[in-house]
């Protein structure tokens, strides 16, 4: 029993390691892609064109649009969980955090690289944000309740929303460009790469040792929830 309670523990453990890791990276691998300046992705284009209008950081505008995207969870009855809280406010922060200690480079020759390593690298968070199950981030909390309120396919439902984030974000002075053609062609094969690399096996259920007249009950896993994980291949970005 102690045994069975120790690895639901560790398992726990990794799950929260995961969900952390990837949102951090996640808004370092967006920074990344600031100070690149070749495009940013669709929801990080609005985020950068309200930053030039307002003058507040775009980390922190990262959260506003975080929690006002959440509040529109209400009507749409969807349920955050524990990842979908966080995301709104880690993402943004290690988004700041990274911008203070990285510079813009100059040279196309670095800026490039810059690049393409923020885009990996925000593949590589989002297989470690989705395989944590911890709830999707909120703005993909959004495009779910849409679906499900107006009945359109999820691809129509996400491209109406990106669409319109990006041409709102453009207009407002965010920048759009070769970064932001690469990310929607990468950031998906590159999504599932990182979700099947990081991609936790469930705990195995446990027996719990009873009396020989009464019938077994299998323990359920430590830190499971209602939030069900993702199906194969299924990439719910962390955004």
């Amino acid at each position: 029993m102690a045994r069975t309670t120790d690895r639901s523990t560790t398992h726990l453990t990794r799950r929260l390691v995961q969900l952390y890791a990837g949102l951090a990276l996640y808004g370092a691998s967006s920074a990344l892609l600031v100070r690149a300046g070749l495009g940013l992705e669709p929801w990080g284009v609005l985020h950068q064109g309200l930053a030039e209008r307002t003058g507040i950081s775009i980390g922190v505008v990262s959260i506003i649009v975080g929690a006002v995207v959440l509040l529109l969870w209400i009507p749409l009855r969807q349920r955050p969980g524990l990842g979908t809280v966080s995301n709104v406010f880690v993402v943004g922060l290690a988004m700041d955090g990274t911008l203070a200690v990285v510079g813009d480079p100059d040279a196309l020759g670095v800026r490039i690289p810059v690049m393409v390593l923020g885009i990996v690298l925000n593949g590589m968070a989002t297989g470690l944000y989705i395989a944590a199950r911890f709830g999707p981030g909120p703005r993909d909390g959004l495009m779910t309740g849409l679906n499900h309120l107006t009945g359109r396919s999820i691809r129509l439902v996400r491209t109406a929303i990106e669409v319109a984030v990006v041409v709102t974000g453009f207009v407002l002075g965010g920048s759009l460009g070769a970064g932001t053609v690469l990310y929607a062609l990468a950031i998906g094969p590159l999504a599932q790469l990182f979700l099947r690399m990081f991609a936790l096996p469930a705990p195995a259920a446990a027996q719990v040792t009873v009396a020989p007249d009464e019938p077994s009950t299998p323990a359920p896993a430590a830190g499971s929830g209602p939030v069900a994980a993702p199906t194969s291949g299924q990439a719910i970005l962390p955004q």
